[in-house]
């Protein structure tokens, strides 16, 4: 008989935490990108679980039903890692396989470039491993995109809070539909930049249908969730991005560390993180083609790469846009992680 999908607080690392949990075995924690939930991963639960692994998926600091602390300072990659290493801990156990998607990622690479001895072995969707601050700093975005890189708007306090949460449903829908494969401007992936005068929201199009994969329902879920805050539905979310120069700064003794666990990148071709390039390098959609006379850096950070899974039409929500495809993928990487045996 298949576990049920159980919902409970933990207190790990001076916060609040809701997770979602299911199934029994070696421990695989999801942890969500920007802006979602646990909610993000139900595609996941079931597959991983019923392979005989324990899955549990966070609200991570300052989302939905977790704790929003009120300093801006509190959401550092390394207060974002050290809630990852306390839950583990919190949950009673040694190790854990972690997998992430979008800021997710960031963080699950961090952990496991940091802790090798924790982290047993590492997933990432969408954003690929930038050591060791996790993104590339607004110093050197804000010079090679401008002023209206979203990145860069995200660093106004409460401009796109206040942006975001006025209509919470309309703005979850508009951005996931918008940054989808599905998009209705369609073409090749794009970056997101601000023009002068206008919203972030503005730049994403208005969808008469919602795609296959996300329903009005599914909106809501998150949408609900969120709106547990108030007026700071995203302060908390928006907070990370305002650590990003930060980040950067505490991690600066890390540089040239790699990442020494088995590790898997999963990304969609038409996922706009792709358009982005490095400061003096190609995208990373050529990187991953091999355009531009680029080798893939990902075995040069990671040399323990299981695979690179590019996923055909997808946008920036793999999980969700394509959950056979990455339960495929992320059951097979598991399954060559020696010594992890599933219940």
């Amino acid at each position: 008989m298949e576990s049920p999908l159980t919902h409970r607080f933990v207190d790990v690392n001076g916060v609040r935490l809701h997770i979602a949990e299911q199934g029994q075995g070696p421990l695989v924690l999801l942890l969500h990108g920007w802006p979602e939930t646990w909610y993000s991963w139900r595609h996941q639960f079931g597959a991983l679980a019923a392979a005989g692994y324990r899955v549990v998926a966070p609200d991570q600091r300052g989302y939905a039903r977790s704790e929003q602390p009120p300093d801006v300072a509190s959401y550092t990659l390394l207060h974002l890692v050290g809630d990852v290493m306390a839950l583990i801990e919190e949950l009673g156990e040694e190790e854990a396989v972690v997998v992430g998607h979008d800021w997710g990622a960031p963080i699950a690479w961090t952990a496991a470039m940091l802790r090798p001895d924790k982290v047993r072995a590492v997933a990432g969707l969408s954003v690929p491993p930038i050591l060791p601050g996790g993104l590339v700093p607004p110093s050197i975005t804000r010079a090679q995109y401008g002023e209206g890189f979203y990145q860069v708007y995200f660093q106004q306090p409460g401009v796109a809070d206040a942006e975001f949460a006025k209509d919470i449903p309309d703005s979850l829908r508009r951005f996931m539909v918008g940054v989808s494969g599905d998009n209705p401007l369609g073409g090749e992936p794009r970056l997101m930049v601000v023009p002068d005068g206008l919203g972030f929201l503005d730049t994403m199009p208005e969808s008469p249908a919602l795609p296959d994969w996300l329903t009005e329902e599914d909106i809501q879920v998150f949408a609900e969730d969120f709106a547990l805050h108030g007026e700071r539905a995203f302060t908390g979310a928006f907070n990370w991005y305002r650590n990003i120069e930060r980040n950067n700064e505490l991690l600066a003794l890390f540089r040239g560390r790699g990442i020494d666990v088995p590790a898997l990148y999963v990304v969609g071709d038409r996922d706009m993180v792709t358009a982005m390039r490095g400061p003096d390098g190609p995208s990373l959609g050529e990187m991953i083609r091999g355009e531009g006379g680029s080798d893939n850096p990902l075995t040069a950070v990671a040399p323990q790469l299981h695979d690179l899974v590019v996923l055909p039409g997808c946008g920036h929500w793999t999980q969700q846009e394509r959950p056979a495809e990455v339960n495929a993928a992320l059951l097979d990487f598991l399954a060559h992680i020696d010594g992890l045996a599933p219940r």
